[in-house]
C-alpha cells in the first residue's frame, strides 16, 4: 500500500509566478464550470473517455493520484509489498522523517474517493496490442536517443521557465560519464551505482533506470575553482550522513589539495582513500554543517526511466530511449524541527479532514512543501519528451512527500553501493544481494518471501518460474546462489521486448493518468474497490525495514557486458 494515506484530495492547480520558494505568491486558475465543459466535450455520460480528453478540458480524472497502483494489491492477508514504503521509526528520535506510517501495513485509510481504484490500465489486456508491434520496430524504437532533442528543444524555448537538465550523451552512459561517474561535459552531475527499489524499479517489471546527483557550487570548489578532490570528499560526507556511518572509502583524494586531514592520521598526504565523518563540509562549503539524514540546500537529483535494452546476445542494458526524465532540487533547507512541523500539519489536516493541496508551479513542477521541487517529463505520442501536465505531476507527490521509509524524501542515494565502489554509472552486475540494515538475509530474497512473488501484484510469471517452487514457496537456495543482482531482477529478452511493446501502446494512447505500469495482461491480484473494514495484512505479516543496505555483508562480483 505505497502511500495509502487517508487523504481526501482536491488538486488546486497553482502556479508560482516568482522564484520557487516556500514564500512565493500562488495564483489559482479558475476551473471551467460543468456546464461549460459539457458544451465543449464531445462525450456523454458513460462513454469511455480518453485520458487526454480530461487534460484538454481541465477535468480532474483522479483526485487521489497520490495513491499509486501498488496500494490496491490483493494481499490475501499474507502477501506484503507494503513494508517497503510504510514504516515507523519511533525508536530513532534523530530521524527527520516522522511520518511513522507503519500502521498502514495493517489497515486501509483511504478517502471515500480513494477506495475506488482509478488506475484503469491495470485491467487492460495488451496482448493484441503487443502482437501488432514487431520485434524489429520495437528494437528500433528503444535504440533512438530522444534525450538530446529534448534538451535542445527546451533550451531553445525562450518561454520555458523550468530547469534544463543537460548532460551530453546521456543516452550513451559510457560516453557521458568517466569511470568515477563524473559527467564528461563539465556539468558536474555524478552518476552512482545503486540497488533499485523493490520491485517496481526492477527491470523485470518494466523499466531500466539510473540516477545522478549534483551538489551546489560551493561543494565542488576551493577558492572559487573546481576541484575533483573537494567534490568527491563532500559527496562522501553526504553519503555518510545519509547512511549514518562514521567512515567510508572514497576515490583517491589529495589532502594537500583540500587542505585538511580527512582520514584522521594527523598528517596531509597526496593519496587518501578513506574519509572520516566531520562536523562541516570542505572547500568553499567549509562553513556549512552536516545535518543528520538531510542533504545540503540546492542538492539536485536527476533520474531517467528507460526502456529495457536488449543486446544481440540477449543481455539486458539501459536503452537509449527514455520513458521519463525526473528531476528534484532541494530549493529550501528545512531542519528536523521544521520538517516535524510539516508532518504534524499533514496529520492535523487529515484528522480534521481538511483538503491538502498539491502545489503545482507551472514550468517548475511541484513544490513538495518539504523543501523539494519535483519536475518530470514524459513521452508524447511521437516519442518526444514533453513536460508532464498537472495531473501527471501530482502522481509524484505520493512517493516523494509523505511515506515513512524515505530519507529526506529520496530513495536511490541511500541505497548507493558503499563508498568508492559506488561511484560510476549503475551496473547491476557489479552488485550482489546485500541485506537491509539490521537484517542478515539478502533484500531480494526477503522480498520474495514476504510478497510471494517477483512484483507487488504477484503476476510476473517469469519471476515465479525462475525463483519459486511449484508449491509457491521461494527457492531460497537458488536465489542465494545467484551471482549478481543483475541475474535476479532482469528479464529474458523475450519478456523485455513484450514489456517495451506494452508500454509503447500506453505512449500512443497517452493514457498515463490511467496508469504507467506496462502490464502484459489484465491484473488479477488487484482490488478494484477497497473494503476498509478488512485489514490488509495480519499482524504476523507486518515488518520493520530500513531502506538502506548493509553492503559489508556482501561483496562485488565481476562485471558483465551491459552496453
Amino acid at each position: 500500500m505505497r502511500s495509502s494515506i487517508k487523504i481526501t484530495l482536491i488538486i488546486s492547480i497553482l502556479f508560482i509566478l516568482s522564484a520557487c520558494s516556500e514564500q512565493s505568491n500562488e495564483v489559482s486558475i479558475d476551473k471551467k464550470t460543468d456546464a461549460e465543459l459539457s458544451l465543449a466535450a464531445p462525450y456523454s455520460e458513460g462513454d469511455a473517455i480518453p485520458a487526454m480528453a480530461y487534460i484538454e478540458h481541465q477535468e480532474i480524472y483522479n483526485a487521489e493520484s497520490v495513491i499509486p497502483p501498488q496500494c490496491y494489491t490483493k494481499t490475501q492477508g499474507t502477501n506484503n509489498p507494503c513494508y517497503t514504503c510504510h514504516q515507523s521509526y519511533t525508536n530513532s528520535p534523530d530521524r527527520p522523517n516522522t511520518m511513522n506510517d507503519g500502521y498502514l501495513q495493517g489497515e486501509y485509510q483511504f478517502s471515500d474517493l480513494g477506495t475506488k481504484n482509478h488506475w484503469k490500465n491495470l485491467f487492460i489486456d495488451r496482448s493484441q496490442l503487443i502482437e501488432q508491434i514487431s520485434d524489429k520496430e520495437i528494437k528500433q524504437w528503444i535504440s533512438q536517443d530522444n534525450y538530446a532533442d529534448f534538451v535542445e528543444s527546451f533550451s531553445s524555448n525562450k518561454n520555458w521557465q523550468g530547469e534544463v537538465t543537460a548532460i551530453k550523451n546521456l543516452a550513451y552512459p559510457n560516453k557521458a560519464f568517466d569511470d568515477k561517474g563524473l559527467a564528461k561535459d563539465g556539468s558536474h552531475w555524478v552518476a552512482f551505482n545503486y540497488k533499485p527499489f523493490p520491485s517496481t524499479f526492477w527491470p523485470t517489471n518494466g523499466s531500466t533506470g539510473d540516477a545522478m546527483i549534483r551538489l551546489p557550487k560551493a561543494f565542488r570548489e576551493k577558492s572559487g575553482k573546481f576541484s575533483v578532490d573537494v567534490y568527491f570528499a563532500n559527496l562522501a560526507l553526504v553519503e555518510m550522513t545519509m547512511k549514518g556511518v562514521q567512515s567510508i572509502s572514497t576515490i583517491p583524494i589529495s589532502e594537500h589539495t583540500i587542505g585538511a586531514d580527512i582520514d584522521g592520521n594527523s598528517q596531509l598526504t597526496s593519496n587518501v582513500n578513506q574519509i572520516n565523518l566531520r562536523t562541516h563540509y570542505l572547500g568553499d562549503a567549509k562553513n556549512i554543517a552536516l545535518n543528520n539524514l538531510l542533504y545540503p540546500e540546492n542538492t539536485e537529483f536527476l533520474h531517467t526511466v528507460r526502456y529495457i535494452g536488449v543486446n544481440d546476445d540477449g543481455t539486458i542494458y539501459n536503452a537509449q530511449r527514455m520513458k521519463e526524465v525526473r528531476y528534484m532540487k532541494k530549493h529550501s533547507f528545512k531542519n528536523k524541527a521544521e520538517l516535524a512541523s510539516e508532518y504534524y500539519l499533514e496529520a492535523k489536516e487529515k484528522h480534521f479532514e481538511n483538503l491538502p493541496q498539491v502545489h503545482l508551479l507551472g514550468d517548475k513542477g511541484v513544490n513538495s512543501n518539504m523543501g523539494w521541487t519535483l519536475n518530470a517529463y514524459i513521452e508524447n505520442a511521437k516519442g518526444e519528451l514533453r513536460h508532464q501536465n498537472s495531473q501527471e505531476l501530482a502522481f509524484c507527490a505520493g512517493c516523494h512527500k509523505t511515506i515513512g521509509s524515505t530519507l529526506d524524501q529520496t530513495f536511490s542515494f541511500p541505497r548507493k553501493v558503499e563508498g568508492s565502489e559506488g561511484w560510476g554509472y549503475i551496473n547491476l552486475a557489479k552488485q550482489q544481494d546485500a541485506p537491509n540494515l539490521g537484517e542478515e538475509q539478502g533484500e531480494i530474497l526477503t522480498y520474495f518471501q514476504r510478497v510471494g512473488g517477483g512484483d507487488e501484484f504477484r503476476q510476473n510469471k517469469e519471476m515465479l518460474q525462475r525463483w519459486f517452487n511449484q508449491d509457491g514457496t521461494v527457492n531460497s537456495q537458488k536465489v542465494s546462489s545467484a551471482q549478481s543482482v543483475y541475474e535476479l531482477i532482469t528479464p529474458s529478452s523475450k519478456r523485455a521486448l513484450k514489456l517495451n511493446k506494452a508500454y509503447l501502446s500506453i505512449v500512443r494512447e497517452q493514457s498515463y493518468i490511467f496508469g504507467r505500469d506496462a502490464n502484459l495482461t489484465s491484473a488479477t491480484n488487484v482490488l478494484q474497490h477497497v473494503d476498509e473494514s478488512q485489514a490488509p495484512l495480519s499482524i504476523e505479516h507486518r515488518y520493520d525495514w530500513d531502506i538502506r543496505l548493509d553492503w559489508s555483508k556482501t561483496s562485488t562480483s565481476t562485471q558483465v557486458k551491459l552496453n
